[in-house]
């Protein structure tokens, strides 16, 4: 097997010898099934995301209290996003502990119970649990779903199977926006926006119980002839002996280091300690670029904009939401073709741009008592924002994080690096409506375009100086 030695199965060099092995992104059903359902918790991730928007116009009307205070909005918004720190925090410990398909069914059952909690519930302060308990299962998914896609994939094409996890959370905030619309003329609005969410998981769960564990996985807890189960699915005959024997390498190497990890040893080796902190600032840029701020708060934003109307407020959201799918399915092409680093510092500088134009329509609009126009630049604004955000800060920081940690450190730092992105989350979402209204519309766009601003020349001198970020992001 000197050929594992020279190179591993998946690399240039193998594929270089051996290019009739190369597999393209379609030639396996088994691997886009195994994609697909495990993208399921990207849509829970998504829908959760896009759901609220819409349902928050409608929760407004059903509860004085909540139409009275933007803090109170905020907290029903982000407290899923309080639930996913949790979630993602603990998730790296369930997936190296439990293996990614328990960890997957165990997200699966608590976001269930979250959406039949949100759809009952009889006062604001019930539908805050729920929604608790809805982050929870989208915090655990978020780490999962990447690394279980990733650890099942060939390598070369790797970036754009982990990018479909994308596409489902994208695909999610357009399936939620268009539930929306269905549900706006219904008794119960929002109760049904909100409660739909749940067949999703259900789906998944069922699914997932006739889907193998991951073969990385199950090489580290020395099940091996399950994880041949698995590979043999995945390669054919000729490739297989080879991913197998590499997988055996790694497993031998991990077994020599074996030890409980701890958080704090990702601190103690700079190779992993680089790694870490190039993973988690990616998460937190592409939290910072106030995506989420749009997908929680857009209808609003819309209205914000000049248009008062529910449903057409819903309706320009969901054109938005249709954008921000299709970028991903460009970013799916263009992940694997431009490489990781460039795509993520052209996706930034094109946020940036639509973050001042966004800032000035608002600012125009203030000032400006024929402000029809400005509204219709706003809506230019958005539409911009996501047609750059979508196809390289959404998928980038989640591809990344499932490559860059030796196997024995992958779940506990992926774990870390999506709190980082659930915290980075809270903070935008929780202050978006109070700063808007403290500073105004336009002012706050313009902080987050100069703190992204900054962060793209950080991530670009970064790039020079850091090996591991190099190394990773420069393919």
């Amino acid at each position: 097997m000197t050929i594992i030695m020279q190179s591993a199965p998946g690399s240039s060099g193998y594929l270089d010898l051996y290019p009739e092995r190369k597999m393209s992104l379609f030639k396996n059903p088994y691997i886009l099934g195994l994609t697909a359902v495990a993208g399921i918790g990207g849509l829970l991730f998504g829908y959760d995301t896009g759901v609220i928007s819409g349902a928050l116009l409608y929760i407004k009307d059903d509860f004085q209290e909540v139409k009275d205070s933007n803090f109170l909005q905020e907290v029903i918004v982000s407290m899923a996003v309080v639930g996913a720190i949790i979630g993602a925090a603990v998730g790296g410990w369930i997936n190296d502990a439990y293996g990614r398909k328990k960890a997957t069914l165990i997200a699966d059952v608590i976001f269930t119970m979250g959406s039949v909690v949100m759809a009952a519930a009889p006062d604001p302060y019930v539908l805050i649990l729920g929604r608790l308990l809805v982050g929870l299962g989208v915090g655990i998914a978020s780490v999962t779903a990447p690394v279980y896609i990733a650890e099942a994939s060939p390598s070369e094409i790797r970036g754009g199977l982990v990018s479909t996890n994308t596409l489902m959370i994208t695909g999610g905030q357009f399936l939620s926006y268009l539930i929306n619309l269905a549900f706006t003329q219904v008794p119960g609005t929002w109760r049904w926006m909100l409660g739909v969410s749940g067949l999703p998981a259900v789906i998944q769960f069922v699914f997932m119980l006739f889907l193998p564990e991951s073969p990385r996985w199950l090489f580290m807890k020395d099940r091996q002839n399950e994880a041949v189960n698995v590979l043999s699915k995945i390669y054919d005959f000729a490739r297989l002996e080879d991913e197998v024997e590499f997988l055996r390498v790694q497993s031998e190497q991990d077994h020599q280091k074996t030890k409980e990890i701890k958080y704090w040893d990702v601190f103690k080796f700079k190779q992993i300690r680089l790694a870490f902190l190039a993973g988690a600032g990616l998460q937190a840029f592409q939290q910072f670029t106030g995506i989420n701020t749009v997908m929680y708060y857009s209808p609003t934003i819309v209205q914000m904009a000049g248009f008062r109307s529910n449903e057409l407020a819903l309706l320009l959201s969901l054109i938005v939401a249709a954008m921000n799918a299709a970028g991903t399915v460009l970013g799916i092409y263009l992940i694997d073709h431009a490489g990781r680093r460039k795509l993520a510092l052209y996706s930034l500088a094109g946020v940036i741009t639509s973050l001042i134009l966004l800032s000035v329509s608002f600012s125009s609009q203030s000032s400006d008592s024929t402000n029809g126009l400005y509204g219709w630049l706003a809506i230019l604004g958005l539409a911009l924002y996501i047609a750059f955000f979508s196809p390289g800060m959404g998928p980038v920081p989640w591809t990344v994080n499932s490559e860059i940690y030796p196997e024995e450190y992958r779940g506990i730092c992926g774990g870390m690096a999506a709190t980082v992105n659930w915290v980075s989350n809270l903070i935008v979402a929780q202050s978006f409506l109070s700063i808007a209204a403290a500073l105004g519309t336009g002012s706050t766009f313009l902080i987050i375009a100069d703190v992204e601003g900054k962060s793209l020349g950080q991530g670009s001198n970064h790039t020079k100086s850091s090996s591991a970020w190099k190394s990773t992001l420069a393919v």
